[in-house]
């Protein structure tokens, strides 16, 4: 496989998918009276029944959803609504939660399935051997020998003790063997035993055994290094050749096509105005999925091939690219990364032959396939692959030549192990969750049963301390779901029916000062970019799409640009938006695994780039005293120096004989793949109001910017020269900031999606930095490739600090794009309840349902609702 497309493509998407804000429930006792100024509860206590007996409580978390999962078997669930309905009835290895929320806050990993998980590599080189684990290389080059390597393979796990299914049937080594067994059993094609064979976390022998005696697919174009010459000889019209549909270990980017359809929506069925099927992609994709064989694998023939383009482009849109050249024609090297060749049968393999193995009743090993460092081992065992053996067993049947199993398709083949347990299901309607009371988690009576409170629910402290002291955790006694619209969540919410609800971009507005509303900051930062390209605006400018965009092509004019925009204004036109400055925001960490507190945009080095960006001064004698003072300062906003470089762009471009003085200006901008909304046209306007205060005097004509939609590729629309600016965003990878400048610069990993190739070729162009006090001179493409996998991915962080925020700096004094704002997810919390924190935390987020508490029981709930007319105003 394509190391460095895959590698590429599975970061990009990484930025187009969305942080989840996790609503979250906890404790109790208050109930709260009316403020009938603005229908928003007030507070009083609540009681106790006549006679002084307690009220049995309840506390109901409710949500709605447009669709419920209708496969949460942990070996085959597919959607994210499959997914989230495993989440109630599972409990993972371990977990992160909160260890403080003072500045910031600080993560803690907290155990659950496991008491402990240690590297045992030392002590169990003979492991490495036996399972053929991939073993890393020297510094030479050199491959090591099992017993030089001492940490990062073997990974012991002690289980815990306590941990039942809800039946009340203890769970030991013996069901996570039997679990992984049948997850990875070729006879069976697991959906999602690809996390097991293959990827980061792979367990060693794992893909021997998965394609035991099945056929073998194997890409066309075989694996290459990142400096290698790929090698896309294979004859794809005398040979041959097979698409995998559903498995992601077999697929260009580690995404399946039915990830990509089913959870990404890119494939898709594209309609015009009129709700006519121009783009039939799922349909293509359904009709394909008739003709796969049991591995989820279809032959290409001329009779398919339109279809499989088809949902080819689909799927490459999601990562910013096509399967066809600009000409039209079908990229060869695109496709034959996709496709595939029957090589063979696998060897007949047993299950001895895979690293997961018991050791005794209450301890396991797993044996990786490759280097995985203890925090990355510890992430991959957030989740797990525990499933019960007698319903699995006897929901198992043949079905196209495979064996498939009805387990977690129904309450009756659901057997929790989580904190709640399924009570009730109606199909696509809704489903109700409760406590599960053979949870290892409650506390115990002295018979072992599990404690309740006096208002008759069960009762558990977390394990672990959160800002200093044991709190009470998981206090919500049921969860409802119910399938609903869109329209229908909103209204429910604000009858009081819904615990919380996300309100659309336009509707954000209206709460925007409310109390309620919680705020997530994504990686995203909103930007310009720009094709400068002299002879591409000059076209633009011909074919009367635009006119005067050639002063684009001016240094002075965009810097100009960037400085007339009062970002903390234009950021109140969108509703969840923040001023950006930088490309990168203060979610992105350098070591979060060791410092928490590693945050990269509030190191020196990072400061410093942007605070030279806008020439803000600092020190004795100045406004500013410190760097964080200067930095801390800086609002991306100076008209006086707008005004003053945009006389200067007049002057050059008319000397230059590219525009004469007083003619308007007009510039088309694409900038969204859909309509516009009406915060869209808000954006417009009050960028026409800053250029037009800034070119005034200047000798410029009246600017008018014109916001295009309905764009189906923007990103690659402006370098083509469609569009002289773009508006859109980069984000991800938030916890390597080294490789950021990747999308910027990368012409070979990223090609096809660099944003700014009209500007300029980082590939030839050169940048010189100053390393360990001597002056290093590599194009920008190897630079931004240098803290990653080039000279420097060794470095420690002070050099890898100072490369990132230097081509940070430099990038953005090029003006080949400008920041604007960084995106949020915003979601309305009810009143009856509380997160822990409303401080955001990428590691834990507000506290999660385990710490989330309560304001008010369901029925006290209920009676403040009524008092208050039955509608609530979240307004603020």
């Amino acid at each position: 496989m394509n190391k460095n497309i895959t590698r590429v493509l599975s970061l990009v998407m990484a930025l187009i998918m969305m942080l989840a804000v996790c609503a979250t429930l906890a404790s109790c006792g208050n109930k709260k009276t009316d403020d009938p100024a603005n229908n928003q509860p007030g507070t009083q206590n609540g009681g106790t029944n006549p006679g002084g007996t307690p009220v049995k409580l309840d506390y109901t978390y409710k949500s709605g959803t447009t669709a419920l999962g209708s496969n949460w078997n942990p070996h085959a669930w597919d959607t994210n609504s499959d997914q989230s309905m495993l989440g109630y009835v599972t409990s993972p290895f371990v977990d992160m939660s909160i260890l403080s929320t003072a500045d910031g806050g600080t993560y803690q990993w907290v155990y659950e399935m496991a008491t402990a998980i240690t590297d045992v590599t030392a002590a169990n080189q003979g492991d490495l051997t036996k399972y053929g684990v991939t073993l890393p290389k020297n510094e030479d080059g050199s491959v090591k020998t099992a017993d030089q390597v001492t940490e990062g393979f073997v990974y012991e796990i002690k289980l815990n003790p306590e941990a039942k299914w809800e039946n009340g049937e203890k769970i030991t080594a013996d069901d996570y063997i039997y679990s992984m067994q049948q997850l990875l059993d070729s006879k069976m094609r697991n959906y999602r035993a690809n996390l097991y064979y293959s990827g980061e976390s792979a367990v060693a022998g794992g893909a021997a055994y998965y394609n035991s005696e099945a056929p073998i697919y194997t890409p066309i174009v075989p694996a290459y290094g990142e400096d290698e010459t790929p090698d896309y000889s294979f004859d794809v019209t005398t040979n041959e050749i097979f698409l995998d549909l559903n498995t992601t270990g077999m697929t260009l980017a580690g995404y399946s096509f039915a990830e990509i359809k089913n959870d990404y929506g890119y494939i898709r069925d594209v309609k015009n105005d009129e709700g006519e099927i121009v783009v039939p992609g799922a349909t293509y994709f359904n009709e394909l999925a008739k003709e796969a064989n049991p591995y989820g694998v279809i032959k290409i023939t001329n009779a398919n091939k339109d279809k499989v383009l088809v949902i080819m482009d689909q799927y490459l849109s999601a990562f910013k690219m096509s399967i066809y050249n600009e000409d039209g024609s079908v990229s060869e090297e695109l496709f034959k990364e996709f496709v595939f060749y029957l090589s063979g049968y696998g060897d007949k393999v047993s299950y001895d032959a895979v690293g997961c193995y018991k050791v005794d009743d209450y301890t396991i090993r797993y044996v990786c396939q490759n280097y995985l460092e203890l925090n990355y081992f510890l992430t991959s065992c957030t989740s797990t692959w525990l499933v019960y053996k007698p319903l699995y067993e006897a929901g198992k049947k043949e079905e196209a030549g495979l064996i498939v199993t009805n387990y977690g398709t129904s309450k009756e083949t659901t057997m929790s192990y989580g904190t709640y347990r399924m009570e009730s299901l109606q199909d696509n309607k809704q489903v109700i969750y409760v406590q599960n009371e053979n949870w290892y988690g409650w506390e115990k009576n002295a018979d072992g049963t599990a404690k309740k409170d006096e208002e008759g629910n069960l009762i558990s402290y977390t394990n672990f301390l959160v800002d200093g002291e044991k709190v009470r955790q998981y206090t919500t006694t049921k969860i409802q779901i119910d399938v609903m619209t869109e329209d229908a969540m909103k209204n429910a919410f604000l009858k009081g029916e819904l615990s919380e609800w996300a309100p659309s971009a336009d509707e954000l507005s209206q709460y925007a000062m409310s109390d309620k509303l919680i705020q997530v900051d994504e990686t995203y930062t909103m930007s310009f970019f720009f094709n400068t390209g002299l002879a591409t605006l000059q076209e633009l400018d011909a074919s009367e799409k635009n006119i005067n965009s050639v002063v684009l092509n001016n240094y002075n004019f965009r810097k100009a640009m960037s400085l007339a925009i009062n970002r903390a204004e234009f950021v109140t036109a969108t509703a969840g938006y923040k001023p950006a400055f930088s490309l990168m925001n203060s979610l992105y960490h350098y070591d979060i695994y060791n410092d928490p507190t590693s945050s990269y945009r509030n190191t020196d080095e990072a400061m410093k780039a942007i605070v030279n960006l806008y020439g803000v001064k600092y020190g004795e004698g100045e406004t500013y005293k410190t760097l964080k003072e200067a930095h801390d300062s800086i609002t991306g906003y100076n008209l006086t120096e707008a005004k003053a470089l945009m006389k200067t762009a007049c002057e050059e471009l008319v000397a230059a004989g590219l525009y004469t003085a007083g003619q308007p200006i007009k510039i088309q901008i694409g900038w969204a793949k859909g309509a516009l909304t009406s915060d869209d046209n808000k954006q417009v306007a009050l960028l026409n109001k800053y250029i037009n205060e800034a070119v005034k005097e200047a000798g410029f004509g009246e600017v008018t910017f014109e916001a295009i939609g309905n764009i189906q590729d923007r990103y690659g629309d402006v370098p083509k020269g469609v569009y002289a600016i773009g508006y859109g965003a980069w984000g991800g990878a938030a916890f390597y900031p080294f490789r950021n400048m990747q999308v910027y610069c990368d012409t070979v990993e990223y090609a096809g999606k660099i944003n700014e190739t009209g500007c300029w070729d980082p590939s030839t162009t050169e940048l010189t930095i100053n390393i360990g006090g001597k002056d290093v001179t590599m194009t920008w493409q190897d630079w931004s490739r240098a803290c990653s996998k080039g000279e420097y991915a060794q470095a420690d962080f002070a050099t890898k600090l100072k490369i990132t925020s230097t081509m940070e700096e430099e990038f953005l004094k090029f003006y080949y794009r400008i920041p604007l704002c960084g995106t949020t997810i915003a979601s309305l919390l009810t009143f009856q309840m509380e997160y822990y924190t409303t401080e955001y935390n990428i590691m834990y987020g507000f506290g999660g349902l385990r710490l989330m508490s309560y304001n008010y029981d369901d029925a006290a709930w209920a009676e403040e609702v009524a008092a208050l007319g039955g509608e609530l105003n979240y307004a603020g």
